[in-house]
């Protein structure tokens, strides 16, 4: 190959040689006469008999003068290029033995295709049903993340993804929908509406809430109950209220109530208007939503883009002439449907890793404001504080989507784009108007929808740090023990003999603290909710966010950074998810199952919590490590040591299995600890849990304090460690260079791809 290559080179130097040794053609005149051609332009001869702009060249190769060195500068680049198309068809070979094909990333300049080094170059797909098409599974999806950590935790990387079966199928709905259901007497259905607008009319702008009141008096006062508009939108509506005021709905075969109103509104609703109005936009919404319930997430994003479609034939994404519509209310009413389209558009689209249907670019409408006056502005729309920021926040989930899991090239490296995502976190939260931020002290005193909200937040600081919480677990099991079992080799683990001596940089630490106390911060406003009996029983959203903070304290109670008493919240999570999948909640069911398989794994890692000692490390055992300090305010010794406070280190030894051999190293270019760390563990809660009885799991998960529990937590905490302010201080360059991420992991490492599919 070398001698081939070399010859490749000379003849190419020959052909540049020659290329200067050309000589001029006669021109066609002297060429036809034989004559010679001074070889000007034009020629000595033509000028000479007046024949200047006759004179023309059958070949006109103009003799240029090139350097020596200016050749071997063409030939060396052409030698570099062709070797790195040569080095990126053997990793895309090395990658994936299917494809043969050249490199996509061949024609990118250095350092211009850098996308998320957590996910692979191939979509993932899940064969469910041999008669159906593959599923698709997004990695944004906290299933599709139950299942990377399920094979971290066994070491088999083929291990199968769980398919989503607890959701309404489409024969349950045709036959509530062949049912009778006819419109409600005129009390039942007031009553109805106003749950409906109570339970979910203050989260969502779904529609103008005294204007429907008012329309369904006229309805049944007019008894024009034929309208299909008004009969969609109603029954959608009929729907929620029964699902939060009855439990059980035996006539239509369906776990949830409301199934019969919204199987007949789908029966009724026009997909492909012609003409779409408000109203029909309305019905979406609703129906997208009740979906969700259902536990049918795809049904919702499809319906979502519809709406999204048809909102914008009508031109909702510009702002409409006053001298069109003048009524501030109906103007308004339009904004906000808009934005609300827009924010299921994200969120829905973030549930399941799918893309954004619109780009902000081609969003030209104003942002929700309030009307004049003020009490004609509260009975019929959203508050518009509290609408803006649910905007606000949608759009950083949107980008996180974008920027984290999709398989787009960037020149920024990860932890530029996790770092970008952070700041806008940070001044989202920062800029958060007082009236929405939460009592720390009572709970149930604000508002439902500002609780939501910050739950929400919650979440998206969770799918934009998580990738690195479980890239630091899999960096700290090179140095841990080895798995018992024979997959080792397969998921990358070596044996004792074979660990290498790792270093954890300390941005990595940082966002996984991040993502940590997120997750115990949701955990505790559930836990709360449900004591108090104010959360839903078939809503989706708080299964989905307590599903997704487990899985993070399961993790927490591995790394040195965590605790391992954070495996008693993941044990609260399941035990809840248990009672509301037994009162049919459909999401519900599908989480615990799917949790209860990640248990499965817990309990074959090795050194996992199994409630030994439990009553030790109640009595005072704590787990800290190099960012945080020990209980009397005073930094820890030593740069990269893990330090224990208590007297059960030997406990800790054994809950957390990376703790006996593995030394933290920072690559900070400082060596300086930081500041102590603000985050409250889950163990200082607990510490009054010591006359409690002692579970099987370890310590009662219900023990503590819920005041204490809530109001040791703030929204912005994460973002006031020290060592987070530091991180998002860095810039681009220091990102880049001294903390090179997107070498996360090795190709048998790589969780995020599809090998053994």
């Amino acid at each position: 190959m070398a001698r081939k290559r070399r010859a490749l080179t000379q003849d190419q130097e020959q052909e540049g040689r020659d290329f200067q040794r050309k000589k001029f053609v006669a021109c066609q005149r002297c060429h036809s006469h034989k004559i010679k051609c001074s070889g000007d332009q034009p020629c000595s001869k033509c000028r000479t008999v007046g024949l200047a702009d006759e004179c023309a060249y059958a070949t006109r190769d103009r003799q240029v003068k090139v350097s020596e060195n200016y050749l071997d500068q063409i030939l060396a680049e052409n030698q570099l290029l062709k070797e790195r198309s040569i080095a990126s068809a053997q990793v895309t070979e090395t990658n994936d033995p299917s494809q043969r094909g050249p490199s996509r990333t061949a024609d990118v300049p250095d350092r211009t295709g850098i996308q998320n080094p957590l996910i692979g170059d191939r979509a993932w797909f899940h064969r469910y049903d041999p008669s159906s098409p593959p599923i698709y599974i997004g990695e944004a999806a906290c299933s599709a993340f139950a299942t990377r950590f399920r094979r971290f935790l066994s070491g088999n990387i083929s291990m199968p993804h769980i398919p989503r079966t607890q959701y309404e199928r489409e024969e349950t709905i045709a036959a509530a929908n062949e049912g009778d259901v006819q419109w409600p007497s005129l009390h039942h259905a007031r009553l109805l509406v106003r749950i409906a607008i109570h339970q979910i009319g203050h989260i969502y702008h779904l529609m103008m809430r005294k204007a429907t009141l008012d329309k369904l008096e006229e309805i049944y006062q007019t008894q024009d109950f034929d309208c299909t508009a008004n009969k969609c939108k109603f029954f959608a509506l009929f729907a929620f209220g029964q699902a939060y005021s009855i439990r059980s709905e035996p006539n239509s075969g369906s776990r949830v109530p409301g199934t019969s109103y919204f199987s007949r509104a789908m029966g009724l609703v026009q997909i492909l208007p012609e003409r779409t109005s408000v109203t029909h936009l309305e019905t979406l919404l609703l129906l997208s939503l009740f979906s969700y319930y259902l536990n049918r997430r795809h049904s919702a994003y499809i319906l979502i883009g519809n709406a999204m479609r048809m909102g914008l034939t009508i031109g909702l994404n510009h702002n409409i002439p006053e001298s069109q519509l003048i009524d501030p209310v109906e103007r308004q009413h339009r904004i906000q449907i808009w934005w609300t389209i827009y924010i299921f558009d994200r969120m829905w689209g973030s549930k399941m890793g799918l893309p954004m249907q619109i780009l902000d670019e081609d969003i030209h409408v104003d942002m929700p404001s309030t009307i004049s006056p003020r009490w004609r502005h509260e009975e019929e729309l959203s508050d518009s504080e509290y609408m803006t920021a649910n905007i606000k926040l949608a759009r950083i989930v949107g980008e996180a989507i974008t920027r984290l899991y999709s398989r787009r090239k960037y020149q920024e490296t990860f932890l530029q784009r996790v770092q970008k995502l952070l700041k806008a976190l940070k001044h989202w939260v920062e800029t958060l108007p007082e009236s929405l931020r939460l009592n720390m002290e009572d709970l149930e005193s604000s508002k439902k929808p500002i609780v939501s909200l910050h739950m929400a937040f919650n979440q998206c600081v969770i799918l934009t740090t998580r990738p690195t919480l479980l890239h630091l677990l899999m960096t700290l099991s090179k140095k841990g023990k080895p798995h018992s079992n024979t997959v080792n080799n397969t998921s990358g683990m070596g044996t004792e003999s074979e660990s290498e001596e790792v270093s954890v940089s300390r941005p990595v630490l940082t966002l996984s603290e991040a993502c940590i106390h997120a997750a115990r911060h949701s955990h505790s406003m559930i836990l709360t909710r449900w004591i108090n009996g104010s959360m839903p029983t078939f809503g989706y959203f708080h299964a989905h966010y307590l599903f997704s903070s487990a899985l993070i304290l399961a993790m927490s109670s591995f790394v040195p950074i965590g605790n391992p008493t954070d495996m008693t919240g993941f044990d609260s999570a399941l035990d809840l998810l248990r009672s509301m999948a037994e009162n049919g909640n459909l999401a519900a069911a599908e989480f615990y199952h799917n949790l209860k398989q990640v248990k499965i794994c817990l309990a074959g890692y090795p050194g996992v919590w199994r409630g030994e000692g439990s009553a030790e490390m109640a009595a005072g055992g704590e787990l800290t490590s190099n960012t945080n300090t020990s209980a009397s305010g005073n930094a820890p010794s030593g740069t990269g040591a893990l330090a224990l406070s208590g007297s059960s280190s030997d406990l800790a030894t054994a809950t957390t299995p990376f703790l006996d051999t593995l030394p933290l190293t920072s690559t900070s270019t400082s060596t300086s600890i930081p500041p102590a760390s603000l985050m409250p563990t889950t163990h200082d809660m607990l510490a009054s849990a010591t006359t409690q009885p002692v579970h099987s799991h370890g310590i009662n998960a219900y023990a503590y304090p819920l005041r204490d529990t809530v109001s040791g937590y703030t929204t912005e905490m994460a973002f006031l460690e020290p060592t987070m302010q530091d991180f998002l201080a860095q810039s681009d360059i220091d990102l880049g260079l001294l903390h090179p991420v997107d070498a996360f992991f090795s190709e048998a490492e790589n969780l995020y791809t599809c090998h053994g599919f």
